[in-house]
Parts: C-alpha cells; sequence; structure tokens
C-alpha cells in the first residue's frame, strides 16, 4: 500500500516545532542545496557506518571525562590532555571521537580475517571492536609504570617480520621495564591471539594483566566476568575467554561505582566474579615479580569458536611471500615500509579486500581495486586474482558494481583492474570475468547523461557522492575518468577473446566520452583562466581538483606533460601541501599518504623529480610500525580519521616504489626513473624482481660504481615477456639515458653522470 498521501511532513515540521526544534524538513532543503541534483543524497552505507561511530562517541562523551582518574587508551590520555598538543576542547561536542590518534596495528594470519589490532602504547584489542588488555608494572601505590600515561621516549614499537607479523612494544618508566610481543599463532589447530610477556623490577612488583572495557574507538561494555577456577584465566560474558600460561598469584575486579580496578590492586579482599549493569566491568589479574629477575607471562585469547565448522587451513607467512616481488635496497626505511606494506596486503586480503583491520573492515570495489593493483605490483599475482574473482558475485542485475549508492566509478575501477590483471599476468580474462564486462561496460554507457546539451556536464556521468573526500555530490571528473578507462578496458577485454563487434562498439562509447569530458574541461578552462581540471565543472580549484589527477595516474590517458595534468599539479603542489604531504581540507582534514603519492606519480612520469619530498614526507609519516591511517593529524603525527592502518596507503607506497624502478609508459618500458642517490646509503646496489609488467615479468639490478668524480651506473634486467621484447628506456635520475630497441637484445647498459651545464 503506498502511503505518498500520509502528510507526514506537515507532522514532522509540527512535533518539531511543538518541542522547539528547528524544522528538519527546511534544514535538509537547505542542506541539499550545496549539493548538485543527485539520484542519492547520502549514501545508506555511509550514514549507517557515521551512526555507529558517533554512537559510540556519545557513549564516550558520557563516560570519559567524568571518569579520567581512570586509565584510558593513549588517544585519550593525550586527546583530553590540556598540556598534550594532542588537546581537543570539548565545549559543545556532542559526540568525542579518537581524532588526534587513530593508530593501530593488526596482526594475524595470511588468509584468515580475524585481526587483533595494538595500539601505540601495546593495548590490544584481541577481537573484532570489542574489550582490550592492558599491561602495567605497580610495585606500590605510587610507584606504577602505565604504558599510555608515560612520556613518548619511554616507549617504542616494532612490527617484527623476520619469521611471521608481530607487534613488539617496550616501555620503561623509572628502572620498571614491561616487554610485550601480540601475534597470532596456531594453537591446538586453531588460531589464537598470543601476547608474551616479559616484566622486571629492581624491588618486588606485580605484573598486572588488566581487562578494559574499551578499544581504540572508544567504550566496549564488558558487563560479566569471572575467574576461571585454576586462576588461569577469565570466562567474560560466558562468550569470551582469556588464558594465562600461569595461574594468578592475586586477582581483583570492580564495577563502574567502585571506579577503576586501578583504584583496588593493593587491596587484601580479593575478587573471582563481577557484573556491572552500566558495562564498565574492569579486572586485573597480578603476578609476582622478584627483585632483578625477569617475569615472563603468556596470555592467549581464543579467535574463532572451538565448536566451529569454518575451519582455518593454516598457511604459513613464508609460503604467502614466495612468489612476491622482492626489493633489496640499501636504505633502511625505504626497505622496511616496503616489506611491511607487502605484509599489510597479503593480511587484509584474505578473500575479499579489507581497506582496513578495523574501522575500514568491509568492502568497497574503489578500495579493492587499488588494493588488488597493489598486490599485482608486489608481485601477488594469484593473490590478486583471487581478490577480482570475487567482483562478478557482487555485481548487480544491471551491470551496476554496487558497493554503495552514489558512487560511479566502481565499474570503471573494475574493468580497469582486471585489464591490468590480464595484462601484467599474461592471462585471458576467465569466463566468469567475461559475463561480468559486457554488463558493467554497458552500465557506464547508459549512466552517460547525453541528453544534457547546453550544460557544462553534457555525457559525463550523473551528479554523486564519488570518492566521499571530494565533497558534496557533484559532477565528478574522478567519476569520469574512470568511465573512460573502463569502457577501454571493457573493449580491450572483449578484444582480447574475439569479440570484435563488441569491442568496437566499447571503443567508441570511449573515445566519444572522452571527447565529452575533454570539452568539459575545454569550458570550464576558459571560465577559470587556463587550462586546468577542478574536481567538477561546477568547482573552483580547490583540494578536491586531487581526484582529477586520476587522468595522470594510474589511468594514463594524457600524456606525461598534458598542460592541463600540470597546472592541476602545480595548484595542488602551491595550495594544498603542509610539509611536503598533501592536506586535504574536505573531510579528512588531515594529511593523506595515498593522495601524496598520486601527485608523486605524476611528477615521476613527467621525469619531474620534486616527487621526492613528496615521497620522502609520506616514508615520515609512517608510524613505527610502518602503518599509515588514512588521514593524519598535521601536528600530533597520528591518524585523525578512518582506519589507523589504511590498505590503500600500503598498496600506493608499493606502487610508488615500483614505478620508481620499473614502469609502463604506453609501448616503453622505463626503469629506474625514480631511483634516488640517498637509496644507495651505504650499499652500491639496488635489485628489485620478478616484477609483473605489461611486457612481461622483469629481474632488475642496479649498481654504482666508479669514484664521486667517474661515477658510472650499471643497469641489467632479466626480462621473460609475454611476445617480443619491449623498448626499454634507462632513465636514472642524474645520469645520461639509454634506449634500448627491442631488436638489440641487451639486458645491460652503463650510464654515466650527467654533467651539469
Amino acid at each position: 500500500m503506498r502511503l505518498n498521501w500520509f502528510p507526514w511532513r506537515f507532522i514532522v515540521r509540527r512535533v518539531a516545532r511543538a518541542h522547539g526544534f528547528l524544522d528538519p524538513i527546511a534544514l535538509l532543503a537547505h542542506l541539499h542545496r550545496f549539493a548538485q541534483p543527485s539520484e542519492v543524497a547520502e549514501p545508506i552505507e555511509l550514514l549507517r557506518a557515521g551512526v555507529v561511530l558517533h554512537a559510540r562517541g556519545l557513549i564516550n562523551s558520557r563516560v570519559i571525562q567524568h571518569n579520567l582518574d581512570w586509565v584510558w587508551p593513549y588517544w585519550v590520555e593525550k586527546q583530553f590532555n590540556p598540556k598534550s598538543r594532542s588537546f581537543i576542547p570539548r565545549a559543545f561536542s556532542i559526540t568525542h571521537i579518537n581524532l588526534t590518534h587513530r593508530n593501530w596495528t593488526a596482526v594475524g594470519l595470511p588468509d584468515f580475517d580475524q585481526y587483533p589490532i595494538v595500539d601505540p602504547r601495546g593495548l590490544v584489542t584481541p577481537l573484532y571492536d570489542g574489550w582490550s588488555l592492558d599491561c602495567w608494572i605497580a610495585s606500590s601505590p605510587d610507584r606504577i609504570l602505565l604504558p599510555s600515561r608515560i612520556k613518548d621516549k619511554g616507549v617504542t614499537q616494532t612490527l617484527d617480520i623476520q619469521d611471521d607479523l608481530a607487534v613488539k612494544t617496550k616501555a620503561v618508566d623509572n628502572e620498571l621495564m614491561l616487554l610485550s610481543r601480540s601475534q597470532v599463532i596456531m594453537e591446538h589447530g586453531q588460531p589464537v591471539f598470543q601476547l608474551q610477556l616479559k616484566a622486571s623490577s629492581p624491588e618486588p612488583a606485580w605484573l598486572v594483566v588488566a581487562l578494559r572495557p574499551y578499544n581504540p574507538e572508544g567504550i566496549s561494555f564488558i558487563h560479566e566476568a569471572s575467574l576461571l577456577p585454576d586462576r588461569s584465566g577469565w570466562s567474560i560474558a560466558d562468550t569470551d575467554s582469556v588464558v594465562f600460561s600461569e595461574p594468578a598469584d592475586r586477582h581483583h575486579m570492580a564495577n563502574y561505582k567502585k571506579g577503576d580496578v586501578l583504584r583496588h590492586l593493593f587491596e587484601s579482599e580479593q575478587q573471582e566474579r563481577e557484573t556491572c549493569n552500566v558495562g564498565l566491568l574492569t579486572a586485573a589479574a597480578l603476578f609476582k615479580i622478584m627483585p632483578a629477575t625477569d617475569r615472563e607471562l603468556r596470555v592467549t585469547v581464543p579467535l574463532v569458536e572451538p565448536t566451529s565448522a569454518k575451519k582455518y587451513h593454516p598457511v604459513s607467512w613464508r609460503e604467502s611471500l614466495e612468489d612476491h616481488c622482492r626489493l633489496d635496497i640499501p636504505d633502511p626505511k625505504i626497505q622496511f615500509l616496503y616489506d611491511a606494506a607487502v605484509r599489510t596486503l597479503i593480511l587484509l586480503s584474505p578473500h575479499e579486500a579489507y581497506p582496513g583491520p578495523f574501522t575500514y573492515k568491509r568492502f568497497w570495489f574503489r578500495d579493492a581495486a587499488f588494493i588488488a593493483h597493489g598486490l599485482l605490483c608486489a608481485g601477488l599475482v594469484k593473490r590478486a586474482e583471487k581478490v577480482l574473482d570475487r567482483f562478478p558475485n557482487l555485481q548487480a542485475t544491471n551491470g551496476y558494481f554496487h558497493s554503495q549508492e552514489g558512487e560511479w566509478d566502481a565499474n570503471g575501477e573494475v574493468l580497469w583492474i582486471m585489464k591490468r590483471f590480464c595484462e601484467c599476468s599474461g592471462q585471458p580474462p576467465s569466463t566468469e570475468w567475461l559475463k561480468a564486462i559486457r554488463p558493467g561496460g554497458k552500465w557506464i554507457e547508459r549512466k552517460r547523461l547525453k541528453n544534457a546539451e547546453n550544460t557544462y556536464h553534457s555525457g559525463l556521468l550523473p551528479a554523486g557522492f564519488s570518492a566521499e573526500h571530494l565533497g558534496p555530490n557533484d559532477y565528478y571528473y574522478w567519476d569520469d575518468f574512470w568511465g573512460v578507462a573502463g569502457l577501454q578496458a571493457a573493449s580491450w577485454l572483449l578484444a582480447r577473446t574475439g569479440e570484435d563487434k563488441e569491442a568496437a562498439r566499447f571503443a567508441r562509447e570511449a573515445e566519444s566520452f572522452h571527447r565529452d569530458v575533454d570539452h568539459s574541461i575545454d569550458q570550464v578552462s576558459v571560465d577559470l583562466g587556463q587550462p586546468i581540471i577542478p574536481a567538477s565543472p561546477y568547482r573552483r580549484m580547490d583540494a578536491g581538483a586531487i581526484g582529477s589527477l586520476v587522468m595522470g595516474y594510474p589511468l594514463q590517458l594524457c600524456s606525461p606533460d598534458d598542460i592541463r595534468l600540470r597546472n592541476t599539479v602545480e595548484f595542488l603542489l602551491k595550495n594544498c601541501l603542509v610539509d611536503d604531504g598533501f592536506f586535504q581540507d574536505m573531510i579528512h582534514s588531515g594529511l593523506n599518504a595515498y593522495l601524496t603519492l598520486h601527485i608523486a606519480q605524476v611528477l615521476l612520469r613527467a621525469g619531474d623529480m620534486r616527487c621526492k619530498p613528496l615521497i620522502d614526507a609520506v616514508a615520515a609519516m609512517a608510524s613505527p610500525t610502518g602503518q599509515w591511517p588514512e588521514a593524519i593529524h598535521p601536528r600530533t603525527g597520528g591518524g585523525c580519521m578512518g582506519d589507523g592502518q589504511h590498505t590503500w596507503a600500503a598498496a600506493e607506497w608499493i606502487a610508488m616504489i615500483r614505478n620508481s624502478l620499473v614502469r609502463e609508459e604506453g609501448d616503453i618500458l622505463v626503469l629506474g626513473s625514480g631511483v634516488f642517490q640517498e637509496w644507495f646509503k651505504d650499499k652500491n646496489s639496488i635489485t628489485f624482481g620478478p616484477a609483473p609488467t605489461s611486457f612481461g615479468t622483469i629481474s632488475l639490478t642496479i649498481e654504482k660504481r666508479g669514484g664521486k668524480d667517474h661515477e658510472t651506473v650499471l643497469v641489467s634486467w632479466q626480462g621473460a615477456w609475454h611476445g617480443e621484447s619491449p623498448e626499454i628506456h634507462v632513465r636514472l635520475p642524474g645520469f645520461s639515458e639509454q634506449c634500448v630497441d627491442p631488436g638489440q637484445n641487451l639486458s645491460v647498459v652503463e650510464l654515466k653522470v650527467q654533467v651539469q651545464p
């Protein structure tokens, strides 16, 4: 039954005004005036995520500021401290959210989709969005090591990638030392989270394992917990469990009324069971530390139900890394960040690709396409294929690759990454992919606004929410460039399978689309007084123009020196950098690692060495564990938006290093165009490979020879080409360029230092 006749707008207005509220209907109408008319006002998926985030923020506001004598996570201790540069006044803020230190690092196993996370001070959240475990050392009520509170210099954190994947945190304060190692291991055929602890004190003390009702996003309720009969762990709400390797020597619990269990550590009375109707139960298991003797303890948390029908078949890190593209570079920072990024991509692509382990543990085609591209750049071809194999099952019957409404870039991204995979692997598209490619291309064709003559958006895709961080609903060029690339990809893929007629039709549609985009940009350029590409035809130049760089990277829809692209980059370099990092004013309101690298990639294509300070800035933005949050606070250096470990950022770092060493430029393979002298440090060689390219797989060695006055570089390579060897240009900055034609059969060249005029 239809209810359009029901006067709901009148009723909502009447009720709101009767209770002294603003008219919500009029308010929403005014809000919509700031955006172009669109099919979708706000994607329901984003609204849902925002409601969840702010619901917790509302709880945080009710709990944290009234209980600042509790031990809180690092972000709270900093953000609520008026003496810290991370301090944010709360005033009229209805919700209190982590806006200064959204940093965490996931640990886990390949192809297992449960991700315990570790915050910068070693607080661990073993179960998704659940409670946490913190560890302290207490020798007296006035002498307690609390990692979240001690000075920054007192805590060091590293990512151990030698054999498995582990986060090590060391906290030292006033001769008290606590070392923790967090990782996921196999135990009795099941994956479990393991926390290994080592504590020392110059006097008798206690190693404290504390159960905390929060995580790096805020409050996570605990209503009930009990010490196991043998004192070897906790049962939490009869659903979760924590196991100690030894029985606790002492044990305390507290509900909200009693305050934080920290206050009760030295009381004589002990508790073995507690309930809290507020949901802020805390517990502490204490283990004796003898003077000058290390106390070691192991804490484990099962990550799956013992009776779970879904069994995990263990895959070792060594196995997962067997075929990857290895980098051996003298610069230890570059080396570590590359190796860490490869592991991030493996960890967060168990079945489908997740943009992050916590806040963004969900699916978007956009992120998945860039992550799959990173996997290809890292030589993880089979893993990339596994990610892409899931795409056809997520396609709507009308051909739309739908991850959230109002985003019109997904179809182009899916088709482009399928083409990129087939180019790099030398494989044709599978039958299942072909079933998705045709309707995917036709969806782009149908979606174009071909009846919008005499407008700047004639022939473009509709107004939509696009990549979210570009601004209100609009006719974004980001969507259009992906649409053109998607149609080109559909044509290329179908031509490879003999469907020449359909391939030709998609090629014509791509040309038509590209002409309409160019015409729109030409019209806008007249208004703006120079050839340049704003975010949309109806926007002035602002930070949202970062999305338009996709024309140059990764899509290569124009030449590297296209004046429109170069002017757009110049605008961004002049107006949107903070400390050589791209600062996205809209939504993110922070430094963005992967968007900074998009600028660097465009500069690299153009042979502009101003890409180097941008690459260096992104390296400096990384956390000690080699991770980038989605957006980074320009003063604290901590995450201020999104997931604390952003997979897309890791993928772009891999792509940046790969393209600096090996990249395609049309029909040419370019070697070494982003290799900087500083990368050599104390050693004289860099090796990289085997690296998939559109021409085949290549392994590269770059070796410096000679002294300062007569320095040369020897560049050698081995190629397993799909067909004839490509034309190769060797372009190391500061050295003479050499070109190798396909017929020369050369695999080594010597470059001499360029003499500056």
